[in-house]
């Protein structure tokens, strides 16, 4: 039997972010004004004033975010903005929000698609051309309250958020090689055999970023310390439900990294796998240690399909020149 890819309803993407450690902040602050010291203007004679722009009016949109303040992160990980209301237009949100990376203007840009979280209608997701440097300090703003998020809709809140990236880490699995090689800030650290998912559950290709490492213990509401996932299937020609060490997640669809005990024979030598990537269990261990949420995980020669963008955090897999067209929400200036 070989154990991998599998799929749970009961494991929500809300168990996925908290079982990452991942914490929902925000920053939130009220809009203010004050007047001009040497006090109010007067019109010339004959003349009006503008009048002001009217406020827009309308149900609310609550902002919130994934990451954390003061958290670090993979080079991979997309700054991702959670919207309770799906927003019709993001002109004024776009205009208001500004993404540095040590202090200098990120040139990235917004992409806009429906929540893999129950709670959330939709999620805007930010990210340069290329991944983030390592070691840097990245910083959002987001005044966005009381600005509009389409006709009938206004933000409520507004948003900040700092926090920074670890090392460069970015590994490559080449499953015709069946082999991972890991890299950190651009040096080689380990080179690691494989098993890819098989012929007939073939592993996706394409750009993966480590989503969670292990899971949150139903029972004990605490992460299990070996890194353990229950995996799960139901179907019929291959059941099983195993408790499996050392697993680190890249897509919301079931594929982990994780430790194989059961296919040392295979690990190096042929793709037997249901999806994951399996690992003999030194290595995954090893794996399970180094790795931080957020780190990059590239996948060629799997004969599977394309990981797509909604698959976890699959953005770098849409071109760029797509991502800058913003996803199902488009500026409407």
């Amino acid at each position: 039997m070989s154990l991998s890819r599998y799929r749970r309803s009961r494991l929500a993407l809300v168990g996925v972010l908290a079982a990452a450690g991942l914490a929902l902040s925000a920053c939130s602050s009220g809009g203010g004004g004050g007047h001009d010291a040497s006090g109010p203007s007067k019109a010339p004679a004959g003349k009006h004033s503008p009048s002001p722009s009217p406020k827009p009016t309308g149900a609310p949109v609550h902002v919130s975010l994934l990451e954390g303040d003061g958290n670090t992160y993979g080079v991979g990980m997309p700054i991702i903005v959670y919207f309770d209301k799906a927003i019709t237009d993001a002109a004024a949100f776009e205009k208001a929000a500004t993404v540095t990376v040590n202090g200098q203007p990120a040139g990235g840009a917004w992409y806009f698609q429906h929540s893999g979280r129950s709670d959330q209608a939709l999620e805007g997701h930010y990210r340069p051309e290329k991944y983030w440097p390592g070691h840097a300090k990245i910083e959002l703003k987001l005044p966005v309250k009381g600005l509009s998020a389409g006709p009938g809709l206004v933000f409520d809140d507004s948003l900040t958020l700092s926090m920074a990236t670890g090392a460069a880490n970015v590994s490559t699995v080449d499953c015709s090689a069946e082999k991972m090689v890991v890299t950190s800030d651009g040096k080689t650290v380990r080179t690691l055999p494989t098993s890819c998912g098989a012929a007939k559950t073939p592993t996706y290709y394409g750009t993966k970023v480590v989503m969670q490492k292990g899971e949150t213990d139903p029972k004990t509401g605490k992460m299990r310390p070996d890194g353990t996932v229950n995996m799960v299937s139901d179907n019929p020609s291959d059941p099983y439900n195993l408790m499996v060490p050392w697993s680190v997640r890249i897509t919301n669809s079931g594929e982990y990294v994780h430790s194989a005990s059961w296919n040392g024979g295979n690990i190096g030598r042929r793709s037997t796998s249901n999806g994951c990537t399996n690992l003999n269990v030194d290595d995954a261990k090893w794996f399970y240690g180094f790795a931080q949420v957020g780190d990059v995980v590239t996948y060629k020669n799997t004969g599977g399909n394309e990981m797509r963008e909604w698959d976890g955090y699959g953005d770098w897999n849409v071109p760029w020149s797509t991502w800058q067209q913003g996803g199902s929400v488009k500026s409407k200036h």
